[in-house]
């Protein structure tokens, strides 16, 4: 897909912009796909995503 190589993501736990070169690990959350900058992070949206993703 075209631009794909340079898509942004932003983690949802500590705000960290990423490059998708620098995506750790993925989770999904009702149907939404989210990036994280290490599985700490991940570990932590998984305990409470409601409060990431208010």
């Amino acid at each position: 897909m075209i631009g794909q190589a340079s898509m942004k993501h932003k983690d949802p736990v500590c705000s960290m912009r990423l490059e998708e070169k620098d995506v750790q690990t993925i989770a999904t959350y009702q149907g939404k796909t989210y990036y994280f900058c290490s599985v700490a992070c991940k570990k932590k949206f998984k305990q409470s995503p409601q409060k990431y993703t208010g």
